[in-house]
């Protein structure tokens, strides 16, 4: 692939995920909004950022904050207007940047309309926009499907004398892909946004759109842990990745290609060999199924290499790869492999060929908050109280500032702040020359600058141990990053070939300017981008 100026936005940006409700308030009822978001666009035009992804902000009764969508083409009071919505549009294109939606597709909120309808009667038009089952002759469940959130994913409806099946929470019933109607009307509201001038959806749970047609039970999981979410106790081999799913996301794909340079971003979890499926036949598909392995897997350099080589190799022709280390579902970056590792995961993520996307708050080192029993918001952690599954940790306030609740807000923010706000917090990093921030923005300019980086190739070092390294080069230049997975000094030792360059960057900024060639020391929790001569 020649590296000229075809690369598109989605290709050579940057993606960074605001989840709404913590990013900034601007009306003082302890919970963002979007005229929040406008505030602080400047910052993410300072720090380096493309474009924006929002978690949903659509009306919703909010049953799992947002993902229980009641009106598609509306927004909920609580982050604002329509109008404050086009203005966060027109601010962020004034910006030269881009801004995605979250696309909930899969599910409704139990309070759609469409479902109200569709649970009034069996007779009713829109009966069959949902999943509607008869009982067992015993009066069980159609079958043995669970609910990611716990239980059992039927809930029997009294009224009609019938189970629907909802792969969430009860108020999350899934909609029935399998009807045309369903799907015509979900390219509308598609439609609707991109009329806007949205730049592109996100779409949740992509993979589990489409379910088995016969409705077979799931087989036992052999490798449950009593740790894990009750729903890993089946290996969703018939409610999840489908073959027909792909036919959806081909036509999801031609509503976008219907407008100029827009794209589609697909929630997938699943092993690398069937993510890439989600490209689609000669890349009809998602634009970008979201990548998450770097999320799932142990912090091991050689099982990390092999995975990045295994993706590579499987990504079908002009594939365009993508990396995520962090969102609003996973535990943070900082906490899963503590702070020092986390400025080498950052890295990783902004030099790997593809596109990258940063989770809100890990560009000042933000770590998981722990919340109090009491305090508890999420469905996932209320509804399964012993296995500490609560996904409130990751999604606390941002922290701006040294002043109370970190200039999030005047009021009690929605979750608690971390306490050590006043000295993690963007205002004081901004100034430091040795802070994760400053650390963060220098290398998203250095990314954005260098076209190896941005859209260049890709090669493989061969390391030993603890180490990983790779070759970037577009247009004549070449980088070398090598990244120490540990704790301890070690060394790269080249026995075939000998790179020989120039430190630009480093997570130590003492190692930057200084010349390497041959064997290169690396201390413990160390990266570095070496220029190539």
């Amino acid at each position: 692939m020649k590296h000229d100026q075809k690369s598109l936005w989605w290709q050579s940006g940057v993606i960074y995920q605001i989840y709404p409700r913590s990013f900034q308030d601007s009306n003082n009822d302890g919970v963002g909004d979007l005229r929040g978001i406008i505030s602080r666009l400047d910052y993410l035009e300072w720090l380096g950022i493309t474009a924006i992804w929002v978690s949903p902000i659509y009306p919703s009764p909010m049953a799992d904050f947002g993902y229980d969508i009641s009106d598609y083409c509306g927004i909920h009071p609580l982050f604002g207007t329509m109008q404050d919505f086009d203005e966060l549009l027109e601010e962020v294109h004034r910006r030269d940047m881009k801004l995605i939606l979250d696309l909930v597709p899969n599910h409704t909120s139990n309070k759609h309309p469409w479902f109200e309808e569709s649970r009034s009667s069996r007779d009713n038009p829109k009966r069959d926009w949902y999943i509607w089952q008869d009982a067992k002759e015993d009066g069980s469940e159609p079958n043995n499907w669970l609910s990611v959130f716990g239980g059992s994913a039927w809930e029997w409806d009294e009224n009609t004398g019938q189970y629907y099946y909802h792969a969430f929470l009860k108020e999350q019933p899934d909609l029935n892909w399998r009807n045309p109607e369903v799907q015509e009307a979900m390219f509308d509201v598609m439609r609707f946004w991109l009329d806007k001038g949205v730049d592109g959806f996100r779409v949740d749970v992509m993979w589990h759109m489409i379910k088995d047609k016969n409705l077979r039970d799931n087989p036992i999981n052999p490798n449950y842990k009593t740790h894990q979410a009750t729903y890993e106790q089946l290996t969703p081999s018939y409610s999840t990745d489908q073959p027909e799913v792909h036919d959806i996301v081909a036509k999801m794909r031609r509503v976008t290609d219907g407008y100029a340079e827009r794209v589609l971003i697909g929630e997938i979890y699943l092993p690398v060999h069937r993510l890439v499926a989600y490209y689609g036949h000669e890349n009809s598909g998602t634009h970008l199924p979201f990548n998450f392995t770097l999320i799932n897997m142990d912090w091991n350099a050689r099982s990390i290499s092999t995975l990045v080589d295994e993706y590579e190799g499987a990504l079908p022709e002009s594939g365009w790869p993508n990396w995520v280390i962090g969102n609003h579902d996973q535990p943070r970056i900082t906490s899963r492999i503590g702070w020092a590792q986390s400025k080498v995961a950052a890295m990783m993520l902004l030099t790997l060929r593809g596109t990258p996307t940063l989770y809100y708050g890990d560009e000042i080192g933000m770590r998981d908050v722990p919340i109090p029993p009491d305090k508890v918001q999420d469905p996932q952690g209320l509804n399964m109280p012993d296995k500490d599954l609560s996904r409130d940790p990751a999604r606390t306030p941002m922290q701006w500032d040294d002043s109370p609740n970190a200039g999030f807000s005047d009021a009690e923010p929605w979750l608690p702040i971390a306490d050590s706000y006043r000295r993690v917090n963007v205002a004081a990093q901004r100034e430091d020359a040795f802070s994760m921030l400053t650390y963060y923005r220098r290398l998203l300019q250095l990314r954005q600058q260098e076209p190896a980086l941005h859209v260049g190739d890709y090669a493989p070092v061969v390391t030993k141990g603890p180490l990983i390294a790779f070759v970037r080069k577009a247009e004549g230049k070449q980088f070398l990053i090598v990244l120490n997975l540990s704790h301890k000094p070690c060394i790269l030792r080249q026995e075939h070939t000998h790179y020989k360059g120039k430190i630009v960057l480093a997570t130590l900024p003492e190692r930057e300017g200084q010349e390497v060639a041959g064997n290169i020391s690396m201390y413990g929790d160390e990266g570095i981008v070496v220029e190539l001569f």
